[in-house]
């Protein structure tokens, strides 16, 4: 008999990483913060991409304070170092209801492939297809689109992320450009990078003066990197 496959690599003790290449996820990960539900905000869950069955959550106002204009959109990437995170999370969730609430806004929140079972750069090719749906959605037929796509404007396009998501809304600015003209009529007026992960094979200077003793360690940080980055086994 052959020795039992050992773990190679672990995170937070909810993903781990055998020498085999076989992955094991724990499936209840606990959070400290309830729910948002307080009818001021409608949200539901659509199929942007029916080839992977990613989906995508849509966020508005119950009611609009100024019914004559339609609503900005906020695309919501969420953080987890590319191998957690998902738009159905307590704290995802409610980053979105006080967008939506506070901007007024459409609020939509895509998920996305996670390593390592999907690396590096299938999380961007998410990101870009969520944009494409929306552009699918402008141009279609009054008639055919999302009933809640009516009440936007599809020329007042933002793009937020958070720590990964941060990541990937930097790669969505580079990849679509100013005016995001391939785009079109959707159009990205801004995008917003709130404590962008991003990482490389050389030290950067803010983290080589990281804390040894902060919560978030090199060494974590090195461990998500290969964690994301993993190949071993896998296709």
């Amino acid at each position: 008999m052959g020795s039992l496959p050992q773990v190679v690599e672990e995170c937070f003790g909810l993903l781990k990483l055998y020498s085999d290449g076989s992955i094991s996820r724990s499936p209840n990960i606990s959070f400290d913060v309830p729910f948002i539900n307080d009818n001021s905000i409608l949200y539901k869950d659509l199929i942007f991409n029916e080839n992977i069955d990613l989906r995508l959550r849509l966020y508005k106002p119950t009611s609009i304070v100024n019914s004559s204009t339609k609503l900005p959109i906020v695309f919501y990437f969420h953080g987890g170092g590319f191998c957690f995170g998902s738009r159905t999370f307590p704290n995802n969730h409610n980053i979105c209801v006080r967008l939506a609430s506070i901007l007024q806004a459409a609020v939509i929140e895509p998920d996305y492939r996670l390593g390592p079972e999907h690396r590096l750069p299938a999380a961007l090719e998410d990101a870009c297809c969520a944009l494409k749906w929306l552009q699918g959605q402008a141009i279609m037929h009054a008639n055919v689109m999302d009933t809640w796509l009516g009440e936007v404007d599809f020329d007042r396009v933002f793009v937020l992320g958070y720590s990964s998501g941060g990541n990937l809304a930097h790669h969505l600015a580079v990849r679509f450009g100013p005016g995001s003209v391939e785009l079109a009529p959707v159009r990205v007026r801004g995008y917003v990078l709130m404590s962008p992960f991003f990482g490389g094979c050389e030290r950067t200077r803010s983290e080589e003066e990281r804390p040894i003793d902060g919560i978030w360690t090199l060494e974590m940080y090195d461990r998500n990197l290969r964690v994301k980055l993993y190949s071993h086994g896998l296709t």
